[in-house]
């Protein structure tokens, strides 16, 4: 099936086509204002969000009045938007979730205030689904979060908001978190850069810290690498993990050649044919590059599926059973979507299982460890098929079904969210039908900066296609 019509922002405005470093440049040099640039961006939100159905919380009014005197930072006055699980002073915290009614934050949690004092202006926040649980989000209420690349296919998720923004051209830079792959599922679908960091480099809120496992990292996705490495950067400038090593300034490829190994097939799922097809050309593109490739099987147990849908489940009868506690009087678990409660069931169900199978995920970062140890970067797709049409992943389908579902495409993001490591998703691929396919290179824990230049290397010796033309459909580059 063709692909459905794409649609973007890009036009002859202050924003342009600038990726983030660049729209810096063009305010230091005076080409643009950062009113100018807010009432840009916040056109191209309006003119795309109809179609794409990103938008969770609009703070338009907010952002003009900071464009004003746009606080400090290397990103002074680059718009941007925050996913709608973290907190945000004056911006409801609501989870994409009609369970209950989120009050405003009086204050920043920690990751915004660190992500804010980068000098990023925030326009609002971005949907996601619901808790964050499904790589599609497609809200009963609300409709789906659509890709800019065809509205007819998901912009994957949780992140789906903030790619689905940054792809279309309406900002250069978004907040993106990943629990089990929602920086680079949405990465990969719309054709992003999407880093997830190791565990602990950047400043968290506690509602992400206190998990038995703690699987979620916070990040951005972006158009470019150099936004990414930049952003990183920068957030080092504001939070520094000092048990880990610093990542710098990364600006251009390394020299090292490295020892890549290739995996198609992890968590009992192999990648579709044309995926796998996908894997090897980038393997073929690193090996032109000179490094040394070869494939190799996947560091992750065979009990590693099981024992990661059982801590989702675990998550979710927590968001369940601290509903009322959490959320006062409005919450009401009827309204949760059908995978929320789906996981919530089995969680119940296998109380029994949780404590072998938490102890075995905390094994998984010497495993890791022990991979790279072997190789310094391991290269598979992001996802283990190519991008679905909006309805496959619907929650309503049944638990059982969509869960199936969902096991058979995110197969290779989990595992780096249990040893802590960082992964990147890169726009290296495009399918038969002209979709982006991102394919991801992991390394071990505290290496972005070998990631980043490896990044740039690869962005360098293959382009990415991008949407471009004028504001409404738009063309491949």
């Amino acid at each position: 099936m063709p692909p459905g019509p794409r649609i973007h922002a890009f036009r002859d405005d202050a924003l342009a086509d600038h990726d983030a470093v660049g729209l810096v440049e063009a305010l230091h040099r005076g080409a643009a204002s950062a009113r100018e640039v807010v009432d840009a961006a916040i056109a191209r939100v309006e003119a795309v969000d109809p179609a794409l159905g990103a938008v969770a919380h609009r703070a338009h009014d907010r952002a003009r009045a900071e464009a004003r005197n746009p606080r400090g930072g290397y990103f002074a006055g680059v718009p941007t938007f925050l996913k709608d699980n973290v907190d945000v002073a004056r911006m409801p915290t609501q989870h994409g979730s009609d369970a209950f009614v989120a009050r405003p934050p009086r204050r920043d949690g920690d990751l915004a205030r660190m992500y804010l004092a980068t000098g990023l202006l925030p326009l609002g926040k971005t949907r996601l689904s619901e808790f964050g649980f499904s790589p599609a989000a497609e809200h009963a209420r609300l409709g789906p979060v659509r890709n800019p690349w065809s509205t007819d296919h998901t912009a994957g998720a949780s992140s789906a908001g903030s790619a689905a923004l940054v792809a279309a051209g309406a900002v250069p830079i978004a907040h993106a978190n990943d629990g089990g792959g929602s920086i680079r599922i949405p990465a990969a679908v719309c054709g992003l850069v999407g880093l997830k960091p190791t565990r602990g480099r950047l400043a968290q809120d506690a509602m992400h810290r206190t998990m038995p496992v703690r699987i979620v990292a916070d990040g951005v996705v972006t158009r470019s690498v150099r936004d990414t490495a930049a952003f990183l950067r920068e957030a080092e400038r504001v939070y520094r993990a000092l048990h880990l090593p610093p990542i710098g300034d990364v600006t251009r490829p390394g020299r090292r050649r490295l020892r890549v190994g290739v995996v198609t097939a992890a968590a009992g799922r192999t990648a579709s044919p044309e995926v796998a097809t996908l894997t090897r050309r980038t393997a073929d593109l690193l090996a032109g590059l000179g490094h040394h490739v070869e494939e190799t099987a996947s560091p992750a147990p065979p009990t590693f599926a099981e024992d990661f849908l059982l801590h989702w489940g675990l998550l979710a009868t927590a968001i369940v059973r601290t509903g009322r506690a959490t959320h006062g009087r409005s919450w009401d678990l009827s309204r949760c979507d059908p995978l929320t409660r789906g996981l919530d069931r089995l969680a119940t169900r296998n109380l029994h299982r949780l404590p072998a199978a938490v102890r075995r995920l905390r094994r998984a970062p010497a495993l890791g460890a022990a991979f790279h140890e072997r190789y310094d970067v391991v290269l598979s797709p992001t996802l283990a098929t190519t991008t679905p049409l909006v309805g496959h992943l619907d929650a309503s389908v049944g638990y059982e079904e969509v869960m199936e579902r969902v096991l058979q495409w995110v197969a290779f993001t989990p595992w780096q969210n249990v040893t802590g490591e960082p992964a990147v998703s890169l726009p290296l691929a495009t399918t038969a039908e002209g979709l982006p396919q991102g394919m991801m290179l992991g390394a071990g824990a505290g290496r972005e900066q070998l990631l980043l230049e490896l990044a740039l290397e690869l962005e360098e010796a293959s382009p990415p296609a991008r949407i471009t033309g004028s504001a409404g459909l738009g063309r491949t580059s």
